[in-house]
């Protein structure tokens, strides 16, 4: 039987049609809460799905009371040796002669007012805070409060004084710079906008990465001499971690580990979470603010106190920068090639590469389901309390359910704090990563399934309280992963051959690398 429409009923469906094609175009916001939340369902419909199942198969059913891993301090170095006694410099003030670590000289005249404009996440701008204060200090100059730009992805508007407590940071440096919290009324022309509108003579903007001290020396002291202020922008990465003298360095890590304090509510809402982590309950359920702890046994008795910290940027950002394949299919291939374009005009060095290279080489961060792999070869067992810290995953609760099967005590803010106690801090991504951050300094064990600042930052500051990190071995797993046929014990016997080394144990800077990263022996000395 044939159907026929008429001329009038085929216009209508055309226009119906079209309509649909073009409703994401005209309204994209209609969309945009699934985009979020879950694949898009126009450019990216096919749910994700795990892709080692025999491994995930095996995973499942590991043995629930035999966990091996050990919660204590970091393991010893490369070659077996105890972890060297390392002092932060700031522990012993009494015996400060015996690492030769102050003398550092109040400056006794400003050269002017430094204005530094930092863009990137949380982490980013920490560290070119910290580069600040050392320019600063290289310039005899006076700082004002570092501005922090709205990033393009993360849109957080939050400012230094709504991040980080500033009477702190002024008060902790206080014999180092002088600090301003805003410039005197003769300078408040000098703006953001004043700098976006123009070519001033007061903007530096031509400052390398990793510029060296002489090159403030000889670019940005006759602009403060000339006009007593001088803005620079950019200024991440801006400062070198090679030839500067030792109080320069020391001076970056104090600002580091001790000015950089969080807001009081911040701190607060971290240690409520800390201390429902804490707790020795299978599950927290949430009812408004009061929390009912069921299901104790003997296991979590013995465990309580204990958590372990996951960091999972696995948001869209990072899976389109990567060019890696996480296994959606030609849609989601599409879709993080259309992404990639938006955001970066295909300016993507990974995408070169095949998926296979990429993963050779360990460029592809960690899916959900790897990550949870990863943990369980190492010896976590579905009894660990684990904090998920992370944003948005890309792929939402369909990509992140493998994970959750395997740590099913998974806890993150959501879970764990109720609405009224997210309220400050709900929908300002850097706020959201400050209180993760916070988290994961007063964790047990932290692992991240990434590179990036966060994963950089939280190395380095754990590293510098002596706290145990692993440090995933990403072209290992990339290798391994890529073996669709390997069975757990194979796969669990590389995972921990190649990790004895990598599971906090301390490794000093090397030429070029962060401060930040690895702030022995610079920020410390030999007991």
């Amino acid at each position: 039987m044939k159907l026929y429409l008429s001329g009038s009923q085929t216009q209508r469906a055309a226009i119906a049609g079209l309509f649909v094609l073009l409703l994401p175009l005209l309204q994209p916001n209609l969309f945009g809460p699934l985009g979020r939340a879950s694949p898009s369902m126009f450019s990216e419909w096919n749910a994700p799905k795990p892709r080692h199942l025999t491994l995930l198969h095996s995973a499942l059913q590991r043995q629930t009371f035999n966990s091996r891993v050990d919660f204590g301090l970091p393991w010893p170095t490369k070659d077996g040796s105890r972890v060297p006694r390392l002092r932060k410099y700031h522990d012993r003030v009494a015996e400060k002669n015996a690492c030769g670590l102050f003398g550092l000289v109040l400056p006794e005249k400003s050269q002017g007012y430094i204005q530094v404009f930092l863009d990137g996440g949380l982490n980013q701008q920490k560290m070119g805070i910290c580069d600040a204060v050392a320019v600063a200090k290289i310039m005899n100059a006076t700082l004002v409060i570092p501005h922090l730009e709205v990033n393009p992805v993360w849109q957080d508007s939050s400012s230094f004084t709504e991040i980080f407590d500033v009477d702190h940071f002024i008060d902790v440096l206080r014999d180092e710079i002088s600090i301003v919290k805003e410039l005197p009324s003769e300078f408040s022309w000098s703006t953001r906008e004043y700098y976006a509108t123009g070519i001033r003579a007061t903007r530096i903007k031509t400052a390398p990465v990793h510029a060296s001290a002489n090159w403030y020396l000889e670019n940005v002291v006759p602009v403060l001499q000339s006009y007593g202020i001088a803005a620079i922008a950019p200024f991440s990465h801006r400062l070198t971690f090679e030839n500067l003298p030792a109080n320069i360095q020391r001076l970056r890590c104090k600002v580091n580990f001790q000015a950089l304090a969080f807001v009081p509510h911040i701190r607060a809402l971290g240690d409520t979470l800390v201390n429902r982590l804490r707790s020795p309950s299978n599950k927290i359920q949430a009812v408004g603010t009061e929390y009912l702890l069921e299901g104790r046994d003997q296991i979590e008795k013995q465990k309580a106190g204990k958590f372990v910290v996951l960091h999972l940027r696995f948001d869209k950002d990072m899976a389109a920068h990567s060019a890696c394949d996480f296994g959606g299919g030609k849609a989601e291939r599409l879709a993080l090639a259309k992404y990639r374009q938006v955001l970066w005009q295909g300016r993507v060095l990974n995408s070169q590469f095949t998926d296979e290279e990429l993963r050779n080489q360990g460029r592809c961060p960690l899916t959900p389901e790897e990550i949870g792999l990863l943990l369980a070869a190492l010896g976590f067992d579905n009894n660990t309390r684990l904090y998920l810290a992370s944003h948005k995953v890309y792929g939402g609760e369909a990509r992140i359910s493998t994970l959750r099967k395997l740590f099913p005590l998974m806890e993150d803010k959501k879970s764990l704090a109720s609405v009224e106690e997210r309220a400050k801090v709900e929908g300002k991504a850097s706020l959201l990563a400050a209180v993760d951050y916070y988290v994961s300094m007063q964790s047990n064990i932290f692992i991240s399934a990434s590179p990036g600042n966060m994963h950089n930052a939280l190395v380095g500051h754990r590293a510098y309280m002596n706290l145990k990190t692993i440090r995933p071995n990403m072209a290992l797993l990339g290798q391994l992963f890529l073996n669709k046929s390997m069975e757990w014990s194979e796969f669990q016997g590389a995972v921990i051959e190649g990790h004895k080394s990598r599971q906090g144990q301390i490794r000093l800077r090397k030429e070029k690398q962060s401060i930040y990263t690895y702030p022995a022996p610079n920020c410390m000395c030999q007991a």
